[in-house]
């Protein structure tokens, strides 16, 4: 490890005897960059157990972007879409695990295991809400990350904190790099992270652990759980088939590969394709499985879910029956009930954890206003325009659909939030002839015109001649059009992990923005049904002054310039887009922007960070 190249070991002797020298001691050489990275993780890890966990905090910045950094090195490099190399995987998270010596600890978590194509994570976070409702110390393993990598690893419904997080990564990372050999190189990034999670879970001596499949489910990384409590699949469709398989049978087949022998399983309602393979793997290993229908809304005693969408009700139904059944099998359900509760009927704890589990960037709305704005929250006809973000992370056809309902209820005011970030809980309805009614007792009725603006971006994986079809029809089959469609990339690179605080070039030289234009093309021709025959490539320059179009491009009716053919524009950077609408709402104070983010949870996080959310 390279320690005898610095007298290190007079510092590392010194952490044995005291404490508060080591972080002034590190702090100063963090400073002046005169660490040696490979001895700086050994004195970390050999001091490790004479810091109390709650002085790591103190610990400086940079301590967690080196980890970020090391955690960046972990991408493997091919290809996003081609078929990772698969061989020897899950042989390999054994030995990992038992280097680790976390074999034994993970036997002994009571685990819910969450395989499916959409909405798995928000079973899990629903899981998550109503055990720690029904007073259990939980985990959840969930990805991918929007803002800063400690969103996978929740304890108690809370991201992991930053100095536990510097803790056991570098605990981890330690000892698998000190025992790494050309046939057991470091893990790739997905398997670290979930070796991570579980020593984190073990570590914290959580309860229950709830973790979601990765990809696919029967070569993930997460399935070296031995015995599970119990497993759930949710909705399937077609993701990933370059991986899993060009028909819904075969990719059912890999996320049965979470079924173990007699461990109850449950899942939703499937097409007959798949659900004809998840009733053969589960008959082949005794697995008992039952279909949840979706949840009764009479069952919420008036409360919403907090999850919105009308596909979250067999998220939520599935979330039920998985805490239930973990709840029985680990012998808790009959101590907090004493089965009082029949088949048909929700305890108070389950209500409540529905009605308040929160996941980032899943049907999300976020009401923007302006940094320089002296304006409270509320609505205010002298507050100028406004401006509220529509988030939803869907990249796939089934969540697109169930995006563009949810888009479609929200706008039109059947889906106001509950957590409404409004300081009083405002009810919109909204008319055929493009203006808004707000009727709130303490703002009194007033007017507004609107536009309906998608802000969209995809992976070049996806088939955005599906997704934005998709989008559109379902979108108009409730009455809802969009005044204007904006095509940017993501900030996030996919090469590099960042962390909440880390700083994202905003630099737009050699950028190729080829992949938006064509998306634009497919836009244009969706609302148009022609192609465009112009070619907007050559009338683009970054250096130009009409980077950005003019401010009008989002009221006109008609088109307007280079950049508004149509109704789309390509924009070269996300920042400038924020900017951007703000601007135009500055400029337009009688106007409300109902911008739709989709495509990505890449693009969504991105939103996220630049709203400072």
């Amino acid at each position: 490890m390279g320690v005898s190249r610095f007298p290190w070991h007079h510092m590392i002797s010194h952490v044995k005897t005291t404490r508060l020298p080591v972080f002034i001691t590190i702090h100063n050489l963090t400073r002046q960059r005169f660490v040696h990275k490979a001895s700086f993780q050994v004195l970390l890890a050999r001091g490790s157990n004479v810091v109390a966990n709650e002085q790591l905090q103190n610990f400086p910045l940079s301590l967690y972007e080196t980890a970020m950094e090391k955690l960046s090195s972990l991408i493997t490099r091919q290809r996003r879409g081609e078929k990772p190399p698969v061989a020897n995987k899950l042989e390999k998270m054994v030995m990992y695990l038992k280097i680790l010596g976390l074999e034994e600890g993970i036997n002994k978590l009571n685990i819910i295991h969450v395989a499916g194509t959409k909405g798995k994570g928000s079973t899990c976070i629903f899981c998550e809400a109503i055990l720690r409702e029904c007073g259990f110390r939980t985990g959840v393993f969930t990805s991918p990350h929007l803002i800063d990598v400690r969103e996978r690893f929740r304890i108690e419904g809370i991201d992991i904190t930053q100095d536990k997080f510097i803790q056991y990564f570098w605990d981890c990372w330690n000892q698998l790099e000190e025992n790494a050999t050309e046939l057991l190189p470091m893990p790739p990034l997905f398997q670290f992270l979930t070796i991570l999670a579980f020593k984190i879970f073990v570590s914290e001596q959580v309860d229950v652990a709830i973790i979601e499949v990765g990809l696919g489910g029967k070569e993930d990384s997460t399935n070296v759980i031995k015995e599970p409590t119990v497993c759930g699949i949710t909705s399937l469709g077609m993701d990933h088939t370059e991986i899993l398989g060009d028909t819904l049978g075969q990719i059912a087949s890999h996320k049965a590969g979470i079924f173990k022998p007699r461990v109850p399983a449950f899942t939703v309602p499937q097409p007959p394709e798949a659900m004809d393979v998840i009733l053969e793997k589960a008959k082949e290993l005794m697995v008992p499985l039952e279909v949840t229908e979706p949840i009764d809304c009479k069952q919420m005693k008036g409360l919403k879910l907090r999850l919105s969408g009308d596909h979250q009700l067999y998220n939520a139904a599935l979330a039920v029956s998985l805490s239930r059944c973990w709840l029985q099998r680990t012998g808790n359900w009959e101590r907090i009930f004493q089965n009082n509760f029949q088949d048909s009927n929700l305890p108070d704890e389950f209500i409540r954890g529905l009605s308040t589990a929160h996941f980032s960037g899943r049907a999300q709305i976020v009401y923007d206003s302006s940094p320089n704005s002296n304006c409270s929250e509320i609505m205010s006809k002298n507050c100028g325009g406004e401006l509220i973000f529509y988030l939803d992370g869907a990249h796939s056809p089934e969540s697109m659909e169930a995006c563009a309902q949810w888009f479609s209820n929200a706008v039109k005011g059947y889906d106001v939030p509950s957590h409404s970030s409004f300081g009083v809980q405002t009810a919109q309805k909204s008319s055929e002839n493009g203006h808004i009614l707000h009727e709130s007792k303490a703002l009194g009725q007033f007017e507004k015109s609107f536009r309906r603006i998608l802000l969209f971006n995809c992976l070049d994986v996806r088939n955005p001649h599906i997704l934005l079809p998709r989008l559109v029809n379902t979108c108009a089959s409730s009455g809802i059009h969009f005044s204007r469609a904006l095509f940017v990339p993501s900030m996030s690179k996919y090469n590099k992990v960042t962390s909440g605080a880390s700083i994202i070039s905003s630099d737009l030289h050699g950028i190729d923005l080829s992949w938006q234009f064509n998306l634009q093309r497919i836009w244009e021709k969706t609302i148009l049904g022609r192609e465009m025959t112009t070619s907007l490539e050559k009338d683009f320059r970054i250096d130009s002054k009409e980077i950005l179009p003019p401010h009008e491009f989002l009221y006109d009716n008609a088109s307007n310039g280079l950049h508004s053919i149509a109704r789309s524009a390509v924009i070269p950077s996300l920042p400038l887009t924020i900017k951007w609408l703000r601007d135009c709402v500055k400029e337009h104070p009688s106007t409300r922007l109902q911008v739709l983010v989709t495509g990505s949870l890449h693009l969504v996080g991105d939103v996220l960070k630049l709203l400072k959310r």
